[in-house]
């Protein structure tokens, strides 16, 4: 038996909404990762684009377990002497790009390189209800329900 390896004509891509309204940052941005590769499917080739074109809307009601929200900080510097600065996730999550939080959690859990970064483009993250792909048709993947762990109440 010989082994599969996909060609761009054996590539059919679907389109996915997830709600993220009360789901752990960590465990969505993993089921999301795992789709923009490919790897739930059969046909999967590690050197092509095999994934999912994926939508999630509510990225600002997302939930960080323990004290995550207040204790993680991110770094970067201005480029000037003393230019250290830092936020931490809930400054990130109330200031104007919320879901800058699940976009990075999922682009730091795809490996490195020109791949990654095509199949990140397959990614789009709204803050909110409302997007601007409901021509796509796309199919609502329920994260909730696949673990009980996935959702977290306040």
């Amino acid at each position: 038996m010989k082994t599969f390896s996909a060609t761009p004509s054996d590539i059919d891509k679907k389109w996915i909404l997830i709600d993220a309204t009360g789901l752990v940052v960590g465990r969505l941005a993993s089921v999301i990762a795992y789709r923009l590769r490919g790897k739930h499917l059969p046909t999967f080739t590690p050197h092509m684009d095999t994934g999912d074109n994926i939508v999630v809307i509510n990225a600002d009601k997302i939930h960080l377990t323990g004290k995550k929200l207040d204790q993680r900080k991110f770094y970067w510097h201005t480029g000037y002497p003393g230019g250290i600065k830092d936020r931490t996730q809930r400054q990130i999550l109330e200031g104007k790009f919320p879901e800058r939080i699940l976009q990075n959690a999922i682009r730091r859990m795809m490996p490195g390189g020109p791949l990654s970064r095509q199949q990140l483009k397959n990614l789009r993250v709204y803050a909110g209800t409302e997007h601007p792909h409901e021509a796509q048709q796309p199919e609502v993947l329920d994260v909730a329900s696949m673990n009980s762990k996935n959702v977290r109440a306040k």
